[in-house]
């Protein structure tokens, strides 16, 4: 039996990429690559590293662009939830792959553009081994400031010592920040939102409710927001 709490990730790669400009003037920011490789190839191998056997993609920018490189992949092996009509964020991504039958209870969810090194586990074991659907709606990996490369922020969360998240507090700084990996119930996606959505209105319903969870990633995790971002990753990546 599989120590996965999933078999399925959905990977987010609809979005416009503005930050990457000029960059994604002509490509998703997806396709970007960093030493080498496109960002969307970083997180599928990840994904098949970890023994995932399905990843959902949701397309909607240049969208042919992704289709036609994913379509090579033999493992994971992909679907397509197809946003060109209208692009719908996370949260309205989440709920229409999962009317369509896509997403199964509960699935992972993963940005196309992070770039993470697993640590002494790989980040959806990580998730797999804290779950717990009794208490939680959704379970986000979150990493300390000291493991996340070029990140400038002042943090996304606090935890207790029951991993129960909260909102960081406005002027405040936060030690936890969110990787764009998380494991996701269908229960978080009740009433929710026709159309357009961010998750963030799930997550704070969550919160309210004492059921949104963190873990914190082994590993270490990579900002790549910007193309300033790209050269010192490539180097911490290859060692130069």
């Amino acid at each position: 039996m599989s120590d996965l709490a999933s078999d399925t990730v959905m990977l987010m790669a609809a979005g416009l990429g503005k930050r990457m400009r000029p960059l994604t003037a002509a490509m998703p920011k997806p396709m970007v690559r960093v030493a080498g490789k496109p960002l969307i190839d970083r997180a599928m191998d990840r994904i098949e590293d970890a023994g995932i056997a399905k990843a959902v993609v949701n397309v909607h920018y240049l969208a042919e662009s992704i289709e036609a490189h994913l379509k090579a992949r033999k493992s994971p092996s992909v679907a397509f939830s197809d946003e060109r009509a209208e692009l719908l964020e996370t949260g309205g991504g989440m709920v229409k792959a999962t009317k369509a039958g896509l997403l199964p209870d509960p699935f992972f969810a993963c940005n196309a553009d992070s770039i993470w090194l697993d640590g002494p586990r790989n980040a959806f074991r990580d998730l797999s081994h804290a779950w717990d659907p009794d208490r939680m709606d959704a379970l986000l990996l979150v990493v300390t400031h000291a493991r996340a490369h070029n990140f400038d922020g002042t943090g996304d969360f606090y935890m207790d010592g029951a991993g129960r998240l909260k909102r960081k507090l406005p002027g405040r700084i936060a030690p936890f920040i969110y990787t764009g990996i998380q494991l996701v119930s269908h229960r978080l996606l009740r009433d929710a939102p026709d159309g357009k959505f961010s998750t963030n209105i799930l997550w704070d319903r969550a919160i309210a409710e004492g059921r949104l969870f963190g873990v914190a990633f082994t590993g270490l995790w990579y900002e790549v927001g910007t193309p300033q971002h790209i050269r010192p990753t490539e180097e911490a990546l290859t060692g130069g």
